[in-house]
C-alpha cells in the first residue's frame, strides 16, 4: 500500500529527526518538571537537572490506578448516555458516528472521586504518585503507538491520514497513519482526546489540593483558582465536545505517538504543574489580585468560547440564524469563510482566548519563580506552530479566496502585533 505521491508528502515537526528526538525529549521534560517543581528553587534551569531517584519512579498502586482509571472511561465511553453525532465527510464519502457523552463521563468521574473522598481515600497521595504514575502513562503510550502502527498497514488507503503514509517509518509512526482507529464502534483517537488524560488532570488537581490541605489546613486562594479555572476549561470542553469532531486532531491528524503521548502523558502531567508548583511554594493572594485573574479569565474565556461557537455552528449549518447574517468569502471548494464576528477580528480568535485564559492559570503562582509559566510559553509556541499548519491547510484547500481572506483580517493571533 504505498501511494506515488507519499514520497512528496511535506513533514511537519522537524521531519524525521523531530520523529526521532521528540518521543525521547518530552518523557524526560515531563519528568524534569515534576521534579523540578518540587525543589526549593523550582528552577527550569536546574544543573543536573533534578530527575528522581529510579527506585521512585516505580509503584505497582501507580499501574493498577491507570489501568483501572482507563477501564473505567472505556466503560463510560460504552454506556448509552448521550446523543450519537456524525462527523465530517471522510474521503471515501461515509460519516463516523461518535458518542457525545464525555461530559457525563467527568460528572460520573467526580462524583466517584468525591465518594471515595467521603469515606477516608487519601487522594493526596497522588502528589508522591505524580511520577510513577506519568511513567506508567509514558510506556502506555509507546505500547499503543507501537499498536496503532502496526494495525495501520492492515488498513485500506482510504483510512490513512494526509500526512501519515511518507514511507519513513519512523515519521509516521511518530505523526500516525491511520485517521480513525477503531475496533469496532470504538474510537481509540476520539476517546483518547477527551477521555482519561483530560478528565486525569481534573482529579489530579484535585489530589494536588488535598495535599496542600494535608500539608497547610486549607487550600491556598491560588490554589483554589487553579482548579477553579482548568475544571471551567475541562468542562466546557467535554459539555462542547461534539465541536471536537470539527479540529484538526480529528479531521486530518493521524492517531500516532505525537497525540497519543499529547493525551496520555502531556496533558495531565504538564498541565497540572501550577498545582503541582503551589503544593511545595505556597502563594498568598489578595482579593484585588484575585479579581484582577479572575476577570483575565472570564475575557479569555469569552473570546474562546464564543469564537468556537461560531466556527462550530457556520461548519454544521451555514444558514444557521446566529451566523446566516455574517460576512462570508466563496471558494472554489463551494464551502464559505467567515470574514466577520470574531473571525473578522483575528484569524484564530480562539487561539488568542486560550492564550489568555493559559496566562490567568499561571498568575497565581506569582512571579518568584519561571516553572508555573512553562505552559502558556510552551502554549504559545504550540499554537503559533498550529496556527501556521493552518495556514498551510487553508491555503491549500481554497486558494485565492484564502488570501482574500488574509488581506481583509491581517492579524493571525495577536490584534495589532502577530
Amino acid at each position: 500500500m504505498k501511494p506515488a505521491a507519499k514520497h512528496t508528502t511535506e513533514r511537519e515537526f522537524g521531519g524525521t529527526l523531530g520523529a526521532v528526538c521528540i518521543p525521547v525529549f518530552l518523557p524526560l521534560t515531563v519528568l524534569f518538571l515534576i521534579g523540578a517543581s518540587r525543589t526549593p528553587s523550582a528552577s527550569p534551569f536546574q544543573w543536573p537537572p533534578p530527575f528522581p531517584l529510579v527506585q521512585h519512579l516505580w509503584d505497582p498502586l501507580a499501574l493498577v490506578l491507570l489501568l483501572g482509571w482507563i477501564g473505567l472511561h472505556a466503560l463510560l465511553y460504552l454506556l448509552p448516555l448521550g446523543k450519537m453525532s456524525e462527523g465530517l465527510e471522510l474521503k471515501n464519502k461515509t460519516r463516523l458516528k461518535y458518542p457525545i457523552n464525555g461530559f457525563h463521563a467527568m460528572c460520573i468521574s467526580v462524583a466517584l472521586v468525591l465518594l471515595l473522598l467521603k469515606l477516608g481515600a487519601p487522594l493526596g497521595r497522588l502528589f508522591e504518585l505524580m511520577q510513577p504514575l506519568a511513567v506508567c502513562a509514558i510506556v502506555l503510550s509507546f505500547l499503543l503507538s507501537i499498536c496503532l502502527y502496526a494495525r495501520s498497514f492492515s488498513v485500506s488507503s482510504d483510512a490513512l491520514a494526509p500526512g501519515g503514509n511518507t514511507g519513513n517509518h519512523l515519521y509516521d509512526f511518530f505523526i500516525g497513519r491511520e485517521l480513525n482507529p477503531r475496533i469496532q464502534d470504538f474510537d481509540l483517537k476520539y476517546f483518547c482526546e477527551l477521555r482519561p488524560g483530560l478528565i486525569g488532570w481534573v482529579v489530579i488537581n484535585l489530589g494536588l489540593l488535598m495535599k496542600e490541605v494535608e500539608l497547610q489546613g486549607s487550600p491556598s486562594l491560588a490554589m483554589i483558582l487553579v482548579n477553579g479555572f482548568q475544571l471551567l476549561y475541562v468542562g466546557d470542553a467535554l459539555w462542547n465536545e461534539e465541536a471536537v469532531l470539527s479540529t484538526m486532531d480529528i479531521v486530518h491528524d493521524g492517531f500516532g505517538f505525537m497525540l497519543v503521548f499529547g493525551d496520555l502523558v502531556w496533558v495531565p502531567f504538564t498541565y497540572s504543574l501550577q498545582a503541582a508548583f503551589l503544593v511545595v511554594h505556597p502563594q498568598s493572594l489578595s482579593l484585588f489580585g484575585a479579581a484582577v485573574i479572575v476577570a483575565l479569565n472570564g475575557i479569555g474565556y469569552y473570546i474562546f468560547r464564543s469564537s468556537n461557537s461560531q466556527k462550530n455552528q457556520f461548519r454544521r449549518n451555514p444558514n444557521h440564524p446566529n451566523v446566516a447574517k455574517l460576512k462570508t468569502i466563496p471558494t472554489a471548494s463551494g464551502k464559505k469563510l467567515l470574514v466577520s464576528g470574531w473571525w473578522g477580528f483575528v484569524r484564530h480568535p480562539n487561539y488568542l482566548g486560550d492564550l489568555l485564559m493559559a496566562l490567568a492559570w499561571s498568575l497565581p503562582c506569582g512571579f518568584s519563580n519561571l516553572l508555573p509559566y512553562f505552559y502558556v510559553i510552551y502554549f504559545t509556541i504550540l499554537l503559533i506552530h498550529r496556527e501556521a499548519r493552518d495556514e498551510t491547510q487553508c491555503k491549500l484547500k481554497y486558494g485565492a479566496s484564502w488570501d482574500s481572506y488574509c488581506k481583509q483580517v491581517p492579524y493571525r493571533i495577536f490584534p495589532f502585533i502577530y
